[in-house]
């Protein structure tokens, strides 16, 4: 291969990433102008177009996303390479790209921002709130959040959170119109509202388990309002639009206010949370090995 093509390889799977010349241009550090042209002599030298362009966007062409798809794998590894060298210091400093839901940004990220930044001033954090399931290594993030029953065996993971348990939540409002349900067969006869999930598309089927045979039961919500953002729908419980099902740490604030009430908790067990997982602990570089030890010093301070 000609040892030219890596760094027009390497620029054209970031414009890809960024789908902009502009935001590429800015991340590798060369003008938009000369991107362009790195890309225009690549496609010259492979003899395929492999973007296509217009005044506002950029998308990849079929050859394109094939040429990324091989490529990619490639580029982390030389990446991941050259990472492991550079850190040779122990103080940690230097980028860290992050794929997170919104609810774990925002309960578990968002509110020590601070204390990070003042203890580890020379990393730079870069959070990508995503509710889907991404791929770290294709999106060029060093780590990714989910609840551990998506990580693959393939990623080492790591316990960020407790345990965690879903909640079935109205309000007091709701309650005072509609009798509180107990059974299983209860939900039917109220307005349970539906969380539409971004990865499938599907909307979540309620997980409960009958707490006197320990059967797993799933309930499809059907009510007047689904949505496939977690923040409207406990705004619309708070507005006794119906019933929702919820992660009980994002409600527990609410619940402590009165604003909300928790029915059924005995049919909603326990299960292993979320965990900061990696494609690999030996390339873990400083800056990100202390940025996962401070979210797991977190962690422990929730300890009983």
């Amino acid at each position: 291969m000609d040892r030219n093509l890596l760094p027009a390889l390497a620029a054209f799977a970031e414009v890809a990433r960024e789908g902009s010349y502009t935001r590429a241009a800015g991340r590798i550090g060369i003008s938009p102008s000369g991107l362009s042209q790195a890309i225009r002599t690549l496609e010259q030298q492979l003899g395929v177009r492999l973007l296509n362009r217009s005044t506002r966007s950029v998308s990849l062409t079929d050859d394109g996303r094939k040429l990324l798809s091989q490529v990619e794998p490639g580029l982390a590894m030389i990446s991941h390479a050259v990472v492991a060298v550079g850190e040779a210091r122990d103080k940690p400093s230097g980028e860290i790209r992050l794929n997170a839901p919104r609810v774990v940004a925002h309960h578990f990220i968002e509110p020590h921002l601070g204390e990070f930044a003042r203890r580890y001033p020379e990393v730079r954090v870069e959070l990508f709130v995503d509710d889907g399931l991404g791929d770290i290594v294709r999106e060029g993030c060093d780590a990714g959040i989910r609840l551990r029953e998506s990580v693959t065996d393939t990623m080492v993971a790591v316990p960020i959170t407790l345990p965690v348990s879903l909640a079935i939540v109205g309000s007091p409002a709701y309650f005072a119109a509609n009798p509180p349900p107990k059974r299983f067969e209860d939900l039917a006869d109220h307005n349970c509202l539906g969380f539409r999930q971004t990865s499938s598309g599907t909307v979540f089927r309620w997980e409960l388990t009958d707490p006197r045979s320990g059967e797993e039961r799933l309930f499809q919500p059907f009510g007047t309002f689904a949505t496939n953002s977690d923040d409207v729908m406990l705004s619309a419980a708070l507005q006794g639009v119906g019933l929702v099902m919820h992660l009980d740490f994002a409600v527990r604030q609410h619940l402590a206010s009165g604003a909300l009430v928790r029915v059924m908790e005995e049919w909603c067990l326990p299960f292993e949370g979320f965990n900061l997982y990696v494609s690999s602990r030996e390339q873990m570089p400083a800056k990100l090995r202390a940025f996962v030890d401070f979210l797991v010093e977190k962690r422990r301070q929730l300890e009983p």
